[in-house]
């Protein structure tokens, strides 16, 4: 028997966004749902061929398989759903906060939530930041309350079962067919109630203490980057583990180089006659100095390239390049031994026009001419 098209079943169309296909396949599983059809094959089967479409379309390269191919492109992809808990297990997270269990009654997997993160920023100095180094951070999170050990409750003292929800952490609100799940509000999902709470702690199970981390940075890493220390954030309240701690890097501004991702460019003054007759100079990288052949008529602004000098990648890539652009330094003064060669070398330019500069005078003339006819 042929397959209905995929997104006939869903009802959209074959350039439908993810969005879309997500609405469309939420909205074709609550109207066919098993709780909500009771004993109707019809509406079960529409509810697995829902699900079997969307576990297609939402997947790109499935979906591209099947634009190509058809059914045929996908053969066995979407055939695995043989009762609607597969179906809950497959897709219940699109639904946001387990829909399939909180509307329908089914068994929703509880999860613990992880805890807070924290932000730490990190500087650095650039050469810090290129050769990669281990940095101590210091901040304030949530430390397990020694009196109590955690439990919130004065030693001696156990906290008692929550009798709004019998210790479940879970109320359930029927209307109708639908039954909704909600977080018990007197426990607040945890089941218990303290109650004789820990002086030290007042019942929350921690307390606010600083933390000294070494967190190594790796080389390469740019002002705006982060290094996540996994676990090393905030406790859970619901038994879950650790947020993260993020060290956010700073890299301080440098006296001589400029960063451009992995590059990094530095602009260097040279002398008229070295521009002109051409020479080698020390430039200054981070490891040390190189040599740079500046080549003879070098014009103010030129650049030259010292490749793997720059910054490394922070994934092990290649290295960026260092940039030196190079500009003319005029003296504001000079002596007189150099004036009376500097009048002697303007008296033979007199007979030399460059060529830049017989153009800029051309382009002056053409522009004159043209003003008088107007």
């Amino acid at each position: 028997m042929n397959k209905q098209d995929y997104y006939e079943v869903l009802s959209v169309s074959r350039d439908a966004t993810g969005k879309e296909i997500s609405r469309s396949y939420r909205k074709l599983a609550v109207k066919y749902h098993p709780d909500s059809n009771p004993g109707d094959e019809g509406a079960n089967r529409q509810f697995k061929m829902a699900a079997e479409a969307y576990e297609v379309l939402s997947d790109p390269e499935k979906r591209s398989r099947y634009d190509r191919f058809g059914h045929a492109g996908v053969e066995g992809a979407g055939s695995h759903f043989t009762s609607a808990e597969d179906i809950f297990a497959a897709f219940g997270e699109i639904f946001g906060g387990g829909m399939f269990g909180d509307f329908f009654g089914g068994q929703g997997r509880s999860r613990a939530r992880s805890g807070a993160d924290v932000r730490v920023d990190v500087k650095l100095t650039l050469e810090e930041a290129a050769s990669g180094v281990s940095k101590t951070v210091e901040f304030r999170r949530k430390e397990t309350c020694e009196t109590c050990n955690g439990q919130g409750s004065q030693p001696g003292s156990e906290p008692q079962g929550c009798q709004q929800c019998g210790g479940r952490g879970q109320i359930i609100q029927a209307a109708g067919i639908l039954r909704v799940q909600t977080t018990c509000p007197v426990c607040r999902g945890t089941g218990k109630i303290i109650v004789h709470p820990c002086e030290d702690c007042r019942g929350q199970g921690s307390v606010a203490g600083e933390v000294k981390l070494e967190v190594a940075i790796p080389a390469g890493v740019d002002d705006g980057m982060r290094v996540r220390l996994n676990h090393e954030g905030e406790p859970s309240d619901s038994g879950g583990p650790r947020g993260d701690c993020y060290c956010f890097i700073q890299v301080r501004a440098h006296q001589l180089f400029h960063r451009d991702g992995q590059n990094l460019i530095l602009q260097m003054p040279i002398a008229y006659t070295q521009a002109a007759l051409g020479c080698e100079i020390e430039v200054p990288t981070l490891g040390g100095s190189e040599t740079l052949t500046v080549p003879r008529g070098t014009q103010s602004g030129a650049i030259f390239k010292i490749a793997g000098k720059g910054m490394p990648h922070p994934q092990g890539g290649r290295p960026g390049n260092l940039v030196v652009q190079t500009y003319i330094e005029t003296p504001k003064k000079v002596s007189a031994e150099q004036e009376q060669v500097l009048r002697q070398l303007a008296e033979l330019e007199q007979n030399e026009v460059l060529p830049e500069r017989k153009n800029f005078l051309d382009r002056i003339k053409d522009y004159f001419a043209v003003s008088q006819q107007v």
